[in-house]
């Protein structure tokens, strides 16, 4: 369904497209919001990946912390 959706020539007539709709001047920062978007997403993913041992020993220490 879609094998050819990302040819180079349809990827050139979206950003076109885009180029259009946002102007040049908000293009860059389109991008920027997008690519800080897509490395949240990756942090995010990365953290929940992380073995629950981890965080249990760190919750423990902050609750030690807070004590006294």
């Amino acid at each position: 369904m879609f094998e050819g959706l990302f040819q180079p020539m349809h990827l050139l007539v979206i950003v076109g497209i885009a180029l259009l709709v946002f102007g040049p001047k908000k293009f860059p920062e389109l991008g920027k919001g997008i690519g800080e978007g897509i490395r949240g997403f990756k942090a995010a993913i990365n953290d929940e990946e992380k073995p629950a041992s981890t965080t249990t020993s760190t919750i423990a220490n902050d609750r030690s912390v807070t004590k006294g």
